[in-house]
């Protein structure tokens, strides 16, 4: 049986994941705050809120949404009183004092900022200071007060339930990063979603679609007790809140970084563009770069008894069903079809055509990948039941149980239900992201089970009853190797985790 401690551990922080720890001081203090400063902050917050929609809704009246006007006084005056208002507002949360870096550009120079690392909803304050057009869903267009403050910058707005949306999107940003200063400057967070600000994530190309020159701006909470990261692990918006404005002083830090004019070729690549500016950003900040991306979030945050171990094996597989729309088009329905046919081959080996016929795709360079990510002899065949495994993990990480069942349903023997130790080990090896898994643990442990081989029901009763049973049973007799699922002789054997 294999201990806990005696397990590799997952190197780095996730930065989807953020945990607060108290001091006992800081939990008085906070109890102090939270009857005496927090009610009034709160009540003067919600007021100013308020007292800003009247001004908002007044100088969004008569305005086009595909035509900007001369902006006349009366307007310009709201939109002083605007920022006087919703700085103020921002002062009452406990920014007292916001240290801005560098100079913003002109939006004739820069029409497009992108900011980054992005990880609370207070990352809303340099828009509210500079009134930039944002990139939002629509539905925040009928958020009470709110909205009505959001469509005043005359964002970008998507539209989700648009099969057609995220061209269009791209396409309205072309058109306002290309008016020569006419819109107002578009203020995007490149990463897509908030992280802990352990690292910079991968950025989304949208930003960097139009091959205009953009202008990074990165921000800094630069406070002892990290109370505004707003993750997808971790307190929620209203604790959040609570313990922001439960501090003394929330210092913020804003940096105009100087502009960045692509290249021809970066022009031509909006991938390479967007990386280019992120390693710019992250020498700024001071941060790693972390490969991982908002696609990834429910990878990296798997759970339950079976969960992925060492989830970056995983991640360059789901990039590239992404790609071919495979991981689009899973669905329970589609999984018990696959695996229906899979059992029919038995584990015979599939060539690249085979392949394709079997997912009724072309044969591509994005196919051919995934082929050879799964090429354990490098003989060019592949055992399918692998693939499907492995898809069926990253499209539902968090049920593992039922992948497991699928894993199953294409290994069992027909005679009596039972799998295979071998294959069994195959099966966890997909399932956690490693690279070798030692069973005898678990064997030895059941009791009245066939030598060499076990049912569903018996791996499963087992799991229930022992909850670590990863730590306490698996033996992982390598370092999970990155990639190269199943190809043990050609990767170099390296945990490539470590910057997540």
């Amino acid at each position: 049986m294999k201990s806990s401690n005696s397990l590799p551990s997952r190197v780095g922080r996730n930065p989807f994941v953020h945990e607060l720890k108290f001091t006992l001081t800081e939990k008085i203090k906070i109890g102090l705050m939270s009857v005496t400063v927090f009610p009034l902050r709160l009540l003067l917050v919600s007021f100013l809120m308020l007292l800003a929609w009247p001004f908002a809704f007044t100088a969004s009246l008569g305005r086009s949404e595909y035509v900007v006007e001369p902006q006349s006084w009366w307007r310009r005056l709201l939109d002083v009183c605007l920022r006087a208002i919703m700085r103020a507002m921002w002062f009452c949360g406990g920014f007292h004092w916001i240290r801005v870096k560098g100079q913003q550009a002109a939006p004739s120079e820069a029409p497009i900022l992108t900011v980054a690392p992005h990880s609370s909803y207070f990352d809303a304050i340099p828009i509210t200071m500079t009134m930039c057009s944002i990139v939002t869903k629509l539905e925040s267009r009928s958020i009470p007060v709110w909205g009505t403050l959001i469509s005043y910058i005359r964002p970008v707005f998507v539209f989700r339930s648009d099969q057609d949306s995220r061209r269009k999107t791209v396409e309205e940003i072309k058109r306002r990063a290309k008016s020569g200063g006419e819109w107002p400057q578009i203020m995007i967070f490149p990463e897509g979603t908030c992280t802990n600000r352990s690292g910079l994530i991968l950025f989304k190309a949208g930003a960097f679609i139009p091959g205009v020159p953009v202008q990074p701006v990165v921000l800094r909470y630069p406070n002892k007790l990290d109370t505004v990261s707003w993750t997808w692990q971790g307190p929620g918006a209203f604790k959040i809140l609570w313990l922001t404005l439960c501090q003394l002083h929330n210092p913020m830090e804003i940096e105009y970084l100087p502009i960045y004019t692509p290249s021809t070729e970066e022009k031509e690549n909006s991938a390479l563009f967007a990386n280019n500016v992120r390693k710019l950003m992250a020498k700024a900040l001071e941060l790693p770069l972390t490969d991982l991306s908002f696609d990834d979030r429910d990878i990296s945050l798997s759970h339950g008894p079976l969960c992925i171990y060492n989830y970056s094996i995983l991640l360059e597989f789901n990039r590239l069903v992404c790609r071919l729309g495979l991981r689009a088009g899973a669905t329970s329905k589609s999984l018990e079809e696959q695996v229906r046919r899979a059992r029919k081959l038995q584990g015979d080996g599939l060539g690249l055509e085979d392949f394709a016929r079997f997912l009724n795709l072309p044969v591509t360079d994005p196919l051919a990948q995934v082929h050879s990510l799964f090429d354990k002899h490098g003989d060019g065949l592949i055992d399918i039941r692998l693939y499907i495994i492995a898809l069926s993990t990253v499209y539902q990480p968090s049920k593992t149980m039922e992948t497991l069942k699928l894993a199953f349903k294409m290994y069992e023997s027909e005679d009596n239900g039972t799998v295979l130790e071998e294959d069994l080990a195959s099966i966890l090896e997909m399932m956690l992201g490693v690279e070798e898994v030692e069973l005898s643990g678990v064997f030895l442990s059941l009791e009245g089970s066939d030598e060499g081989k076990i049912t569903y029901d018996e791996l499963h009763g087992f799991i229930e009853q022992h909850p670590y049973f990863i730590q306490d049973y698996l033996d992982f007799k390598n370092h999970p190797r990155k990639l190269c699922i199943g190809r043990p002789k050609s990767c170099n054997g390296q945990n490539h985790n470590k910057d997540v």
